[in-house]
């Protein structure tokens, strides 16, 4: 086995980045407080080709430099917009035609490798490092999708959550086949 170099990936650039067939999802960031989180998932939101990233509440925004130091510039590829209320932010994507689904845990959720996505556009609100998604959020999503786990701890850092739940996604939705 040998790597590939940088150019043998065939990465497109920013600005094809904004012309490309995008996976019909919105990432919702319910109040992140941890700027490395918020850069890591505009990462990976470009790594999943996501239409667009939500930031709300406490969620810091771009140009920061400590965003910037994870997104390694998908802050320049992945559009975003900041709406102050996470539940303006809901309604907004709900009027939009978004199924909009909270990724947590909670009674009558979905398990991930349960979940099959129906042709359609989806919001994915991830919520707080400590509390969650807020309760006010949880009242007004159309769902909800969690990740099975089976270890001690009851939770995944956010960015870990994110790559997952946009891996399994995009696969279901066979977007990169």
């Amino acid at each position: 086995m040998q790597k590939l170099k940088n150019e043998e990936l065939n990465r497109i650039t920013p600005a094809e980045y904004k012309i490309a067939r995008k996976t019909p999802i919105v990432v919702v960031l319910d109040n992140i407080r941890s700027m490395n989180n918020i850069g890591a998932a505009f990462r990976t939101a470009d790594a999943f080709l996501v239409e667009k990233i939500i930031l709300t509440g406490i969620t810091a925004q771009p140009p920061h430099r400590e965003i910037h130091k994870t997104a390694l510039g998908a802050t320049e590829s992945v559009p975003w917009t900041y709406i102050e209320q996470p539940t303006q932010a809901i309604m907004a994507l709900q009027k939009e035609d978004y199924r909009v689904l909270a990724v947590e845990q909670a009674r009558g959720s979905t398990m991930l490798h349960n979940f099959t996505p129906q042709v359609g556009k989806y919001a994915l609100v991830f919520g707080n490092e400590v509390k969650g998604v807020s309760d006010e959020v949880m009242q007004r999503v159309d769902g909800c999708l969690e990740i099975p786990q089976g270890g001690t701890k009851h939770s995944l850092n956010i960015s870990v959550s994110i790559g997952i739940v946009l891996w399994d996604i995009s696969q279901k939705l066979r977007f990169f086949s």
